[in-house]
């Protein structure tokens, strides 16, 4: 049987559907509003993408709608792919407790309600490095850290219009912060407003990683 080249045979394990699944990892959080999260880990080292959507409730491919209405137990959420050679999931963990207000089970900053509450979902594999990661942070903090670090649980993207909204230029006809305003400067008047940085700073200080 003719045997394929070092380099010809290293190519096509390259393109098989394992070796590319075996390049990236995803964790799944839940920070308050999907949008801030998003913004904070496409900034990260390592990440390849962040994905706006709901996980955690009982409702199959929730609406944004549904979502913020009440009654599908869904959270706000953001799920982060990234390469494992590059960042690891503590180290994505770590930079999420410090970029919240883990002591606040009500929702985030201005944002209130079931669906903006903080949480971490995890599988088998990354749990540990979870739970590690929130005792750090409590150990940091000094306070009590209520976000909780659940199972692994169905993640369902929103749909497009949330996606990309911190960096789009697509302009708003009507929005809350004006008229014919591009998504991304509604998200730094959304930001700035709800008090996400500041309350963050607060906590944190010096060791908030996506603040000023």
């Amino acid at each position: 049987m003719a045997r394929i080249p070092f380099a010809a045979a290293a190519f096509i394990a390259l393109l098989s559907p394992v070796a590319q699944a075996q390049q990236t990892a995803t964790i799944t959080v839940a920070g308050g509003c999907f949008w801030c999260v998003e913004a904070d880990f496409e900034k990260v080292d390592g990440v390849i993408e962040a994905v706006s959507g709901f996980a955690g409730g009982d409702t199959a491919n929730p609406t944004y709608e549904q979502v913020t209405g009440g009654g599908t137990g869904h959270y706000e959420a953001v799920q982060i792919t990234y390469d494992p050679a590059r960042v690891e999931a503590r180290q994505l963990y770590d930079l999420f407790f410090r970029s919240i207000d883990p002591t606040d089970a009500g929702g985030q900053f201005c944002d209130r309600g079931p669906s903006y509450r903080t949480a971490i979902f995890a599988d088998a594999g990354d749990k540990a490095a979870a739970e590690a990661a929130k005792q750090a942070a409590q150990a940091d903090l000094g306070q009590n850290i209520v976000t909780p670090v659940l199972g692994d649980a169905p993640f369902y993207p929103a749909d497009g219009y949330h996606q990309d909204y911190y960096k789009s230029s697509e302009r708003l006809s009507v929005s809350s912060v004006g008229l014919f305003v591009p998504k991304s400067e509604a998200y730094k008047r959304y930001r700035e407003g709800c008090g996400r940085d500041f309350r963050v700073r607060e906590l944190w200080g010096a060791d908030a990683p996506f603040v000023n």
